[in-house]
């Protein structure tokens, strides 16, 4: 679809120069993967009650499934360079839905799949992005291509563990 061709927008390199495949990049992706990033981020940081972070965690399965979405066209139309992209948002969705799933349907040990599902998925679209993205970062663009997809493990696990095994969590409680 692409020809080889490519874009510069504010020095990074868009692999494309198709007026639909720019459009969807720049009027859909980018803004939904800035909205999961902070909305996300928000609600991973504010206190966990209804209200407020549940508000903030519906916003970020909402808008992880638009971003979703938008990957799918867009692997779609750049199947052959792509296809890693589509499978690592299709797992990062899949993980917010079975959080999401979790806590809705009160699973056994629902609030840990719960923070478990939300946590992967935002770990595994940190992934996506930095492997596509990565190698056009200050910083990132003189690292091994291995680390893009390292190094939003190596920070974001130990920080989902760490959230699951502090109290209240630590001690089996009964419904958890």
């Amino acid at each position: 679809m692409t020809g080889g061709e490519t874009t510069i927008v504010a020095g990074i390199e868009v692999p494309s120069s198709n007026p639909f495949f720019l459009a969807v990049v720049f009027g859909v992706h980018i803004p939904l993967g800035l909205a999961c990033v902070t909305i996300g981020a928000i609600a991973m940081l504010s206190q966990k009650r209804r209200g407020y972070h549940s508000m903030l965690g519906t916003t970020y399965f909402w808008c992880l499934l638009g971003l979703f979405a938008s990957a799918t066209l867009l692997s779609l139309l750049r199947w052959t360079e792509n296809s890693h992209l589509f499978v690592l948002g299709a797992l990062s969705f899949t993980c917010a839905w079975l959080g999401r799933a979790a806590l809705r349907r009160r699973w056994w040990h629902w609030l840990r799949c719960h923070i478990a599902g939300m946590g992967l998925s935002y770990i595994l679209m940190l992934v996506a992005f930095y492997v596509d993205n990565g190698k056009q970062l200050p910083v990132w663009k003189d690292l091994p291509h291995f680390t893009y997809w390292l190094v939003p493990f190596a920070i974001g696990l130990p920080l989902l563990v760490r959230a699951l095994l502090w109290p209240p969590l630590a001690p089996t409680r009964h419904g958890l």
